[in-house]
């Protein structure tokens, strides 16, 4: 990477990361740089924010997730010129202790990327220096290269900046790694992102947002010194990955680069929800289905009226079915062809608002109840609060029979041959809704403390619950998606050409 990389982290969320890191996206873009984005955690609306301002998808680096070979390939595998991360929650926010794994200090480490602090000093005088003097005493390995004073006005930060800048003198003599001042950004009130209860609105809920990007990167242009950024971006560490595969999995950690269908020369096509209401997916899990040989159709829940005719699976995705409830339950024709095709065999993945949209019922934002497919029994309901928030490996039970809507004993996959049995994957939960039946075929279990409960649907041809997976974490699972995918459609292969032979 001719440019390098840099990280954009905070104290904690709120300090104003994602649009300081689209500003400067697009101050990058504006001088032609060739850049990609990441977001490191598993957040799946700010890459969206990445997306808008730059026009190429980026990622997800997660170290819970993958390994530090398999992210650092991630970046080197990615064609360009430079790449900027934006952190999650506080710099050392992990899954236990300081900078643990899983939290963007943690990237920060496996990938070798110097990293800026964003700091929000609104309503902040000098203990700004302490709070700047305290996160650098846990940079032990002195990834911290810049600061940027967030919300200042322009007239405190002539008085504030001489004192930090003598204060990070000392640290950098200290540490023999620089560490300087790049500047204020002062508190405009147009320029603010809103957000709900999953995080910030959608990029296309937001009427000015190119506006506001435009007024971020001008902001940056006017009170950052840019030199002194790309100069530290310049000192990233030469990542110098192993040659390997793209999809981002462990290392050994099984061979999803072949494929029945590139075999037999069928096509499989996985039909991928994909509207307002479904919009939550990794761009690593998509990317690792491509490189399986699975071509990916988009279609809408919402709009459309059918499922693509030439699906062999489905991917149903999280996002915000609760606030589209009325649209999707009007939609007798979608639902009838999702319940059909799932009840004849058609494999299908859902997580999150997949899952919930595959109930019965689900009451809506509005307070309403509302029919859904009811592939599988029970409702949803807001809780209020958020349920079972966290990392979690979710485990397949060897005994999990299969759930309702799959074809049992007529696909000849036996209970123990579910998607999920005898399984673990990666992934995490993150919602206020919650089922009277979440399913009890799978056990997730928490890092660090241990917690597990039970969860999810898993059957020959279906797994659905909350938990948002991860795909390169578990190849295998890919494989039995593959598998089930190519024996769905030489069953209806068949199917057709016993029924043309009768004519």
């Amino acid at each position: 990477m001719k440019y390098g990389r840099i990280m954009m982290t905070a104290p904690k969320s709120g300090s104003g990361k994602t649009i300081i890191t689209c500003g400067l996206l697009s101050f990058l873009k504006d001088r032609r740089y060739n850049v990609r984005a990441y977001k490191c955690g598993p957040d799946y609306i700010d890459p969206m924010f990445h997306r808008r301002v730059i026009g190429v998808p980026g990622g997800n680096l997660d170290t819970f997730f993958s390994d530090d070979e398999a992210i650092r390939r991630q970046i080197a595998e990615s064609d360009c010129d430079c790449a900027v991360i934006e952190g999650v929650m506080g710099i050392y926010d992990g899954i236990t202790g300081a900078a643990g794994r899983g939290s963007c200090y943690d990237v920060a480490r496996a990938t070798g990327t110097p990293a800026v602090l964003v700091i929000d000093v609104k309503g902040m005088g000098a203990t700004m220096i302490s709070v700047i003097k305290g996160i650098l005493a846990d940079d032990e390995a002195c990834l911290i290269r810049g600061i940027v004073l967030n919300r200042i006005s322009g007239r405190y930060y002539g008085e504030i900046s001489p004192q930090i800048e003598s204060a990070l003198e000392k640290i950098s003599a200290e540490r023999s790694t620089e560490v300087c001042l790049l500047g204020g950004i002062p508190d405009v009130k147009d320029i603010k992102l809103e957000s709900r209860h999953l995080g910030l609105m959608m990029p296309d809920e937001i009427d000015d947002l190119e506006e506001q990007v435009t007024a971020a990167r001008n902001l940056i242009a006017e009170n950052i010194d840019t030199v002194k950024l790309l100069e530290i971006m310049a000192q990233a560490e030469d990542l110098n990955a192993p040659a390997g595969k793209a999809d981002g999995t462990h290392a050994g950690a099984g061979s999803a680069g072949q494929n029945d269908a590139e075999d037999t020369g069928a096509q499989l096509t996985l039909a991928v929800a994909r509207d307002e209401a479904f919009c939550f997916y990794y761009e690593e899990n998509l990317r690792m289905l491509e490189k399986c040989g699975i071509r990916i159709e988009e279609f809408s829940p919402v709009y459309d009226r059918r499922l693509p005719e030439d699906a062999d699976g489905i991917l149903l995705g999280g996002g915000y079915p609760e606030l589209y409830a009325e649209d999707l339950s009007d939609n007798e024709s979608m639902k009838e062809s999702i319940r059909e095709a799932i009840k004849g065999g058609m494999p299908c993945l859902a997580e999150c608002g997949g899952f919930m949209y595959l109930l019965e019922e689900m009451t809506a934002a509005d307070g309403k109840t509302y029919p859904m497919c009811g592939v599988l029994e029970g409702s949803s309901h807001n809780t209020g609060k958020l349920g079972r928030f966290g990392y979690i490996t979710v485990s397949g039970k060897s005994d999990a029979g299969d759930c309702a809507g799959s074809r049992g004993d007529e696909t000849g996959f036996a209970p123990e041959d579910s998607l999920l049995s005898g399984l673990s994957i990666k992934g995490h939960e993150f919602h206020y809704y919650d089922s009277d039946n979440n399913g009890e075929d799978a056990v997730a279990v928490k890092p660090g403390t241990g917690r597990s409960w039970e969860c999810m649907h898993a059957g020959s041809t279906m797994l659905a619950g909350y938990p948002h997976l991860y795909y390169p974490s578990c190849p295998e699972l890919i494989e039995r998606l593959k598998d089930r995918m190519l024996e769905h459609q030489r069953a209806c292969t068949g199917a057709d050409a016993t029924d043309k032979a009768e004519r």
